[in-house]
């Protein structure tokens, strides 16, 4: 990832500083039970179940959209749209799936033990729980699939901006490890864990961006383009009409 060119530092103090978004009573009361179970105190293990659960919305709706393309193959643009949101899926839980990897190698280097609510007995619960959530949403309105997902993604890259202002000692920490380096070339692990802060609210801009409330995305410089991967497909029927 290119970390260079953002002000990773800068943005975190963005992140604390403004508003949060006004959630959903549904998103209130999911983040509530996170916290009677996880305490309200930002740690490692608390962010790894995140981690083990962001990723689940983005595979609900790769399995619809496939679907969705196979029955509205005649109509090109829905073929298209769902492309769009496939294509950001994958990338997306991709990305999540690195911050779990990014996690656990921390709490490896510094001999964090797993908490109680990361043993499979409960763990797993908690995992088929949300995934059967996500498949509701995906299969009714998945305008508020994508909506309930920026929600999480809101509150997530607040945890992490909080994570890193609780964890000064990280600012002298030096990034050895080379599979977080892969995942962001910075030299200590309070920039890691910024640049993940930050991931988490290009994923709530994204999300924003697909349920149509673009005047919600959060900007910033050196942020990515929005996700548009289909538009090779679009331009190619476009040369062959």
């Amino acid at each position: 990832m290119n970390s260079q060119k953002i002000d990773l530092r800068g943005e975190q103090q963005k992140t604390l500083e403004t508003p949060r978004y006004k959630y959903s009573f549904m998103a209130r009361f999911f983040f509530f039970s996170l916290n009677l179970v996880t305490g309200k105190n930002n740690d490692l293990p608390k962010v790894k179940l995140l981690e083990m659960l962001a990723s689940i919305p983005y595979r609900a709706w790769e399995i619809r959209h496939y679907l969705k393309q196979t029955r509205k193959y005649r109509n090109i643009g829905k073929v298209n749209e769902s492309a769009d949101i496939i294509n950001w899926s994958r990338e997306a839980q991709d990305n999540e799936f690195m911050h779990l990897l990014v996690i656990h190698e921390k709490m490896r280097e510094d001999n964090i033990r797993d908490k109680w609510y990361l043993s499979p007995c409960v763990a797993f619960p908690m995992v088929l729980f949300y995934l059967l959530l996500s498949r509701i949403f995906a299969f009714c309105s998945q305008k508020r699939a994508f909506l309930f997902n920026a929600e999480f993604e809101n509150h997530a890259e607040l945890v992490y901006a909080r994570l890193v202002a609780d964890n000064r000692q990280w600012e002298d920490q030096k990034v050895t490890n080379p599979l977080v380096k892969m995942y962001a070339d910075v030299e200590v692990w309070a920039d890691v864990f910024r640049r993940i802060s930050l991931d988490e609210r290009d994923h709530m801009n994204n999300s924003f961006g697909f349920c149509g409330k673009p005047e919600l995305v959060v900007k910033y410089d050196g942020m990515p383009e929005p996700s548009n991967n289909s538009r090779s497909i679009k331009n190619h029927i476009a040369k062959n009409i």
